[in-house]
């Protein structure tokens, strides 16, 4: 091999050499920028739990029965000691009139309960007038109202809430779930029957009534990983096992002080709970998992 082929060799190899080393360098520069393009997301994998949705509602108190007792004669009301207020037995007498009909003479309780208005000695009565009106409190009914939309998650004997005015707090079941809507609001009554053995629940009283609902599955999310898409439509973006933003419609079932439980989100879902403001859908990200939701 001739002196001038071989300085050829000598300075072609390195050449050869540096360019090759130059390609794989600019493939890994390439690599490096491809992998760096990528957006970063936080995850964290969501499992759905059993939850009982509760139906929030107005509700009042009525008495089981209020009775007008009225006399059957006519007379002058004598003194009884029976006074406006007071808890009665049945038969207990409530206005004692004085008539020449004997046997007429007295108008009893039909049944045992509270005394809320009586007629006052020295007034007089005539055949057919209103003695007193009496009222039973134990047991004592509330009633509610339940919306159309959602009375087809109410069932008789479900678990009841209710909170009244007054700070109560009273737990009792659905005693009675109406078949038939009201004509003017749509809606359907609704009734729970409780104790009131005292008395200490007044006729009429308002409060709440939360009705808990038969157990579903639904997660249990922060509020702050919801978004909308595009059109409108409320959700939450996962990543699935390629690494590949997913948006999943979700339906609210109840907002609590510690999370909003939704339904639509599939079992052991990774959530993007970081930076999912910043990704499309359809996109691939880079992820670093968190703690399970």
């Amino acid at each position: 091999m001739s002196k001038n082929v071989r300085i050829s060799l000598y300075i072609l190899i390195p050449v050869i050499g540096w360019m090759i080393s130059g390609q794989f360098v600019k493939e890994n520069i390439t690599n490096e920028r491809i992998e760096k393009t990528l957006s970063s997301v936080v995850i964290s994998e969501s499992s759905p739990s059993f939850f009982s949705p509760k139906i929030v509602l107005n509700a009042s108190a009525t008495s089981e029965k209020r009775v007008n007792v009225m006399a059957k004669t006519s007379g002058e009301v004598m003194p009884n000691n029976v006074l406006q207020g007071d808890w009665v037995k049945k038969d207990q007498v409530l206005c004692r009139l004085g008539v020449v009909e004997l046997n007429r003479t007295e108008v009893k309780a039909p049944f045992r309960g509270y005394v809320e208005k009586i007629v006052k000695p020295g007034n007089l009565l005539n055949r057919g007038e209103i003695c007193a009106i009496i009222i039973e409190l134990d047991p004592l009914t509330f009633v509610a109202e339940v919306p159309e939309a959602e009375i087809k998650s109410i069932v008789k004997g479900q678990k009841v809430l209710i909170e009244l005015v007054t700070g109560e707090t009273i737990t009792s079941k659905l005693s009675f779930v109406s078949k038939s809507a009201t004509p003017a609001t749509r809606s359907f009554r609704v009734e729970a029957e409780v104790e009131n053995s005292k008395g200490v629940i007044r006729d009429g009283i308002t409060g709440t009534m939360k009705i808990y609902t038969n157990k579903i599955l639904a997660h249990k999310i922060s509020p702050s990983i919801l978004l909308l898409s595009d059109n409108g439509t409320i959700g939450v973006k996962s990543v699935n096992n390629n690494n590949i933003v997913e948006f999943l419609p979700i339906k609210i079932i109840e907002d609590t002080n510690d999370g909003i439980w939704v339904t639509g989100i599939p079992n052991l879902s990774n959530l993007i709970v970081v930076g999912q403001g910043f990704v499309e859908n359809g996109q691939e990200v880079a992820v670093t998992s968190l703690a399970k939701l």
